[in-house]
């Protein structure tokens, strides 16, 4: 319950952190909306982008844990024509864009357009456990997002056609894997929650709120979620990462780049990845070892910790594998992403 309650706490933090703050590049950030047919309304879409000097400055993910990142709100666009590198969050305190702005703004910094829309249900006040649970509507919200941004005059003429990516982290990473072409098992992920021994953070979560997986209508479950216009995918931590149905790993035919937080043999089962990466024909894994499942969430403020304790918060959020910091072990993810969305977005024809 103290959890739920600084859940709470922190997303209305993040929603207010508006406040200025230097902003070290021409990185802007604006909000749009992407019509969804299945969920029922709009999504919220985060889309940071280069930018040209203008626009208020803001800081974005800031909040009673994490630093947030800076940029600049409704800046006009650089000039040119950018890819489009779709980013999905995870669930709990990672389950905003905002939440994902230290690897966003890079990105765009490096020219990118990154857009992220905000997955219903999984996080913030709104927050859901049986809407968590639907993995299989996340990597539609991609889709749409593609979609509407397309369709933005503001972006229309600043997208690089044809040259569209996906990077997600944690349950992102579950999404990620999916609209390149995995597909889910309704049986495994009826199953996921029966013991603790998968994931008991999240379970303990879904069973507190009353949400039976083997009650909740599968029937859309397995479905192919993959698009067409996806050119390559990366996937940081994707977890669960076994609920999926091993053989379609095999038609996934575009580049997948997978990345693990941790050292072999001590990488949470439900993220570990390795399999899957030896499934899919066109992917490669690397694993960075002084690194932990935490090590996604924003840099953590001095006064962390001691908040930790005082909530009684089960996670150690603020925990890496030891060794470096959690800004290094950012500035090796960010030189990786670019690395890799460079090369199979910017190079070539």
């Amino acid at each position: 319950m103290k959890f739920m309650v600084l859940l709470c706490a922190v997303a209305a933090s993040m929603a207010l952190a508006q406040h200025p703050a230097h902003a070290d590049g021409n990185v802007g950030v604006r909000q749009m909306a992407a019509p969804s047919r299945e969920r029922g309304g709009d999504l919220d879409v985060t889309v940071w982008y280069p930018a040209q000097p203008g626009g208020e400055t803001v800081m974005l993910g800031d909040n009673a844990l994490f630093a947030g990142t800076p940029a600049m709100r409704n800046a006009p666009l650089a000039d040119g024509r950018f890819p489009l590198v779709l980013l999905s969050h995870g669930a709990g305190l990672a389950g905003t864009p905002q939440a994902l702005s230290w690897v966003a703004a890079p990105l765009a910094e490096h020219g990118f357009v990154v857009a992220a829309p905000t997955h219903p249900g999984n996080g913030g006040k709104d927050r859901s456990a049986a809407e968590t649970m639907k993995l299989w509507l996340r990597p539609a919200d991609l889709s749409a997002t593609v979609d509407a941004i397309g369709k933005q005059t503001s972006f229309q003429d600043h997208l690089e056609q044809g040259r569209v990516g996906v990077l997600g982290l944690s349950m992102g990473g579950n999404t990620a894997l999916a609209i390149a072409g995995a597909r889910v098992d309704p049986k495994l992920l009826a199953n996921y929650c029966d013991t603790d021994l998968l994931n008991s953070s999240l379970c303990g979560w879904v069973r507190q709120s009353g949400v039976d997986l083997h009650a909740m209508d599968m029937r859309s479950a397995s479905r192919d979620n993959s698009d067409g216009r996806i050119r390559f995918a990366m996937a940081i931590d994707p977890a669960p990462s076994d609920i999926f149905d091993a053989k379609s790993f095999a038609a996934i035919k575009i580049p997948v780049d997978i990345v693990n937080l941790g050292r072999p043999g001590k990488i949470p089962p439900t993220a570990d990845a390795s399999r899957i990466a030896k499934a899919i024909a066109t992917s490669s894994y690397e694993t960075i070892e002084d690194a932990s499942h935490y090590s996604m969430f924003g840099e953590c403020k001095p006064g962390a910790a001691s908040i930790i304790v005082s909530e009684q918060i089960g996670d150690p959020v603020c925990d890496d594998g030891g060794g470096r910091s959690r800004g290094e072990i950012h500035a090796e993810l960010i030189g990786m992403a670019i690395k890799a969305f460079s090369r199979e977005l910017k190079a070539g024809p």
